[in-house]
């Protein structure tokens, strides 16, 4: 993936880092190309359960998509396949984190949003800049299931950046943290998930992804059916065990 995108792994976590802060992370055809690869390692390593998604430098998380190559290349409707997206365009069984440490504008909001988990800092600001400059923003309509309408239909049609704080306020981002410490944080977040049981994590995240996509009977029925494979494992018997004797959990996943 070059340098374009960094990759570091320990202890069952993942960190991928945009690694362009001279042009605020934007998504060149490198970083893109270096985030997809990021992601297909993430998820073929067997020994990396759960991942965040960070921006180097402190003035922007990503910028958003390539302007100057948008120009060059007469962009139209961008090719669905063009950005690396977890859950979207790039197919992951794992847990993500964004750890906003600053601007997450356009396809840095779009990437912030894909990702489960979102830590920002403090000082970071979101906005889908799209309507200022002629373009769209049709990934962002997942957003929906995270935030208000009005507020969403705000945010679209004005492009006007909110803060970091009033992204919280509104649900979308989980974890504030001053600017030092956005990454810490999202390991610490990252820790917790890792505590739990792996099959109990993937199946909480398949109903509350179940949960988004369909009516409540629907809902309720495909996530018994997606819970089946952890109740019959034997760490849905060790975890109680744990808990009467006293001790840590040893999840065999």
């Amino acid at each position: 993936m070059g340098d374009a995108v960094l990759f570091e792994a320990s202890e069952g976590i993942a960190v991928i880092t945009l690694n362009r802060p001279a042009t605020r992370n934007c998504l060149s055809r490198e970083v893109r190309e270096g985030l997809r690869a990021a992601w297909s390692r993430f998820e073929a390593e067997s020994a990396l359960k759960i991942a965040i998604l960070t921006g180097a430098g402190s003035k922007a998380f990503c910028a958003g998509g390539d302007l100057a190559e948008m120009v060059e290349t007469g962009m139209a409707v961008p090719p669905r396949e063009m950005f690396a997206l977890p859950y979207d365009t790039v197919e992951l069984t794992k847990p993500t984190i964004a750890a906003v440490n600053g601007a997450a504008y356009a396809g840095g909001w779009m990437i912030a949003q894909a990702c489960d988990l979102c830590v920002a800092s403090v000082e970071a600001t979101f906005a889908i800049t799209e309507a200022k400059v002629g373009r769209s923003s049709p990934w962002a309509a997942p957003l929906i299931h995270m935030i208000p309408q009005r507020i969403m239909m705000e945010i679209l049609l004005t492009g006007r950046p909110v803060s970091a704080r009033r992204a919280y306020e509104i649900g979308l981002v989980n974890r504030l943290a001053s600017p030092d410490d956005v990454l810490s944080v999202a390991m610490e977040l990252a820790r917790e998930v890792l505590a739990c049981a792996p099959l109990s994590v993937r199946a909480a995240r398949e109903t509350v992804m179940l949960s988004t996509e369909m009516g409540r009977s629907a809902a309720l029925q495909a996530a018994r059916h997606a819970s089946e494979t952890c109740y019959r494992s034997a760490d849905a018997q060790e975890g109680p065990r744990a808990f009467l004797e006293k001790r840590a959990p040893r999840w065999s996943g």
